[in-house]
């Protein structure tokens, strides 16, 4: 939560198949993506990132609902809203029916489509206030409904949890800044996993320092076979400011040294929360890069307000880029 070249060829359709591709385009409106693109683009503008705090966009596995978070300015509450698709367009967003009281944040679905995780700091005990911390918590699909939230009890710790993400094997990808096995200042967070064994998590596993620094280390987003990784830190040398987008491959029983997603994903200012559309064809993301800079001339008081209440004004917005234009690194065993 809180965060070049064209190698893709044969490695591309990896991820693709890697991510089960669906039938339904990515997010967002306007044409296919084009091979090489290296730009990123608002997704709908106006609906889904509005000139409010946006982020962390998810699309439902049949690409029928976008879900992402409306946030206080200061980032200090997350509420889960969804839009469904309207053809080419987002209908306008609704609270997700398992959200509106407590922070609520980074809603992932398993493979399958039948458990989706997010985190809250919403009560555990049956009280009404809310954690000074994250937790994750899980949601069963009903029909065309989610049952009520579940407590994930054998995760929890002192420290925040973030952006848990499940494999088709059983493994739970996670941020935390729990204590244990933590390299860095305490609360510094590191990337985690723990398996799903007979309905309930085994002790989770830190990552190790082939993935995790003395910085920030989270939202590890993996696909459903997990030997990709795409992740956000804010503890490397060639970082360009703030959090960065990396991605890693796991090779036998060892993730590969991560590859910065370089200047179209990434910018100086916050580059986090990515996910890949169920179709394969789009990253999505969010950032709090500014749009325009400078105005080449002085502005009026409705010319500076548009500015101020617009995408890219500083506040966090939903980006999407083309996979086809990111190198995602060659695939275990290829030069």
């Amino acid at each position: 939560m809180v965060f070049r070249s064209r190698r893709i060829g044969v490695c591309l359709a990896a991820v693709v198949l890697a991510l089960g591709v669906g039938a339904l385009s990515g997010a967002g409106q306007g044409p296919p993506p084009r091979e090489g693109a290296a730009q990123p683009e608002l997704v709908a503008p106006g609906v889904v990132s509005t000139g409010d705090d946006e982020a962390h966009a998810t699309l439902s596995p049949d690409g029928r609902r976008l879900y992402f978070l409306k946030d206080a300015p200061d980032f200090s509450h997350w509420t889960i809203v969804v839009s469904a698709r309207a053809g080419d367009s987002w209908t306008a967003p609704e609270v997700a029916p398992f959200s509106g009281r407590y922070s609520d944040a980074d809603l992932s679905f398993a493979p399958g489509g039948e458990l989706a995780y997010f985190v809250s700091n919403r009560p555990v005990d049956g009280g009404e206030s809310p954690r000074a911390d994250t937790e994750i918590w899980r949601l069963r699909r009903k029909g065309e409904t989610w049952g009520d939230p579940e407590h994930v009890a054998e995760l929890t710790s002192d420290g925040n949890e973030w952006y848990p993400n499940a494999t088709a094997e059983g493994w739970l990808y996670f941020g935390s800044e729990r204590r244990a096995g933590n390299r860095g200042p305490a609360g510094t967070s590191d990337l985690w996993r723990a398996r799903l064994v007979r309905g309930r998590f085994a002790p989770p596993e830190n990552l190790g320092p082939a993935l995790n620094t003395p910085g920030e280390d989270i939202e590890p987003w993996v696909s459903d076979d997990g030997r990709l990784m795409i992740f956000a830190s804010n503890g490397r040398p060639d970082t360009l400011g703030a959090y960065d987008l990396y991605v890693s491959r796991l090779c036998g029983d060892s993730w590969g040294a991560p590859r910065h997603l370089g200047g179209g994903a990434n910018s100086s200012r916050w580059d986090f929360g990515a996910r890949p559309t169920p179709d394969g064809r789009w990253l999505l993301f969010t950032s709090n890069r500014v749009i325009g800079g400078t105005p080449r001339s002085p502005l009026d008081y409705q010319e500076l307000l548009r500015k101020l209440h617009s995408p890219g004004n500083g506040l966090r917005d939903v980006y999407r880029i083309a996979l086809a234009s990111l190198d995602l690194g060659p695939e275990c065993g290829r030069p």
